[in-house]
């Protein structure tokens, strides 16, 4: 579904000539503030009986200004002076100035939204906005859930209710003072992040949802902002999260978590002393199978052992493949970096695995692995490297490190089986575990 201005936008410079042409001089004047003409998907309400609408956006995605207009469209009658559906509305920041400054004056805010003849007054002693038919918006802050014991409302705009500090407390007092009128709604317009009262709203079934990442408002930021954007955080589980505007979860009990994984960031890997790509292949390869992880990382060796550091360079996995087709990415990944061996589980696949790789190279260097431990036991000493310092990881690894945070004492708490995990695990054995144990085993002298 396109806006009325992204049609206008594509369409051929007479079309839009005839268009403008059409509209007489009220709808032109009318025009600017027809925010269901210019809104993206994402910033219009869903249809059907709902009571929670949450806007998910990454920075800068138009959230402030799906809430602005929304609270417009409930307060707001035919004329300026009539009856919306809505008389009493709360809007809750995560404080009073936030609330003011964003929801209230910025410029996205309501104030910049609203057509002169509908536009509220601000009440600073009061901290409301009064429209010309009566209506009002009170400001409230979560950090003084209290002052949400008492008034009632028959709507709410709800802003960043993921960074809000007593979040379950606040959410909790609007919830109860959200009880008049037919059919009492709420609009939230946050970034994602993972904590409890958000994730506990979106499993609500009277909640729904739209999404958008920061560059669906492309239109609307600076070029330089989203270059910047991209080029620092694109790939990171931060910018998915940020840029996005994916939840991400952290997993109780996992062996990697989100502030770990962003710690070991680096922009470039230095010369490395060896290369390798490791394959956790499917058992089957179709539309139903599991991915076939595909990991490239590479170490630097000098020193001893406990001094090396690895660095996970790409995450190479691919979904839904045949056989030929994740051995032929394998083996074009393994040349790519110059890896100086290509590792497989074999496992499931026996010599099959050797000989689908083949197929593709003959000539690759090839080393099967097979897990004799459980996916947890053999992740455990990979994840203490991690904790040590000692694993790097460059950019564009976000379905890798979403995987990673899944990974618990209890097993692999995601959907299908962790085939990204498995691969970096074997990668960084051979790398970082494997040879420390050579390094460490007695040598038999020579008489």
């Amino acid at each position: 579904m396109r806006s009325g201005a992204a049609w206008l936008a594509c369409a051929p410079q007479e079309t839009v000539e005839a268009f403008i042409a059409s509209l007489s001089d009220a709808a032109l004047v009318a025009l600017p503030w027809l925010f269901e003409f210019w809104a993206l998907p994402h910033q219009l309400p869903p249809e059907g009986d709902w009571r929670s609408w949450v806007i998910l956006g990454g920075r800068g995605a138009g959230k402030t200004r799906a809430g602005a207009e929304w609270v417009r469209a409930e307060v707001e009658g035919a004329r300026p002076l009539e009856r919306g559906r809505s008389r009493r509305v709360a809007l809750v920041g995560e404080t009073i100035d936030q609330a003011r400054e964003v929801m209230v004056f910025g410029e996205s805010g309501i104030l910049a939204c609203s057509p002169p003849d509908r536009r509220p007054e601000w009440e600073a002693g009061r901290k409301r906005l009064v429209w010309p038919n009566g209506a009002v918006a009170q400001v409230f802050s979560a950090h003084d859930p209290e002052r949400l014991r008492g008034p009632q409302f028959d709507a709410a705009w709800v802003d960043e209710l993921a960074k809000w500090k007593r979040a379950e407390e606040a959410w909790d007092m609007l919830q109860f003072a959200l009880r008049i009128g037919e059919n009492p709604r709420q609009v939230v317009t946050t970034t994602p992040r993972n904590v409890g009262v958000l994730k506990a709203l979106l499993a609500n079934p009277s909640t729904v949802r739209t999404h958008a990442p920061t560059d669906a408002n492309r239109a609307y930021l600076a070029a330089s902002f989203l270059q910047e954007m991209q080029a620092r955080y694109a790939g990171t589980r931060l910018g998915r999260q940020e840029l996005e505007g994916a939840l991400l979860e952290d997993v109780e009990g996992a062996l990697w978590n989100l502030a770990a994984l962003e710690a070991c960031r680096v922009d470039q890997a230095p010369e490395l002393s060896r290369i390798v790509v490791a394959v956790d292949p499917p058992v089957t390869g179709h539309s139903g199978s599991d991915e076939c992880g595909i990991v490239v990382a590479g170490v630097v060796s000098h020193g001893a052992p406990n001094t090396w550091r690895a660095f996970v360079l790409e995450d190479a996995s691919v979904s839904a493949a045949s056989p030929l087709e994740w051995a032929e990415a394998a083996v074009s990944a393994a040349a790519r970096y110059g890896a100086e061996r290509l590792v497989a589980e074999v496992n499931q696949g026996g010599d099959l695995v050797e000989n689908v790789i083949r197929q593709i190279d003959p000539m690759v260097p090839f080393r099967a692995v097979r897990a004799a431990r459980g996916k947890v036991v053999r992740a455990e000493p990979i994840a203490a490297l991690y904790e040590q310092g000692r694993i790097m990881h460059l950019r564009g690894l976000g379905g890798l490190e979403d995987q990673m945070c899944r990974m618990t004492q209890r097993g692999y708490q995601g959907k299908g089986s962790p085939d990204r995990v498995d691969a970096l695990v074997w990668a960084l054995s051979e790398l970082m575990i494997l040879p420390a144990g050579q390094w460490q085993r007695p040598r038999m002298r020579v008489l």
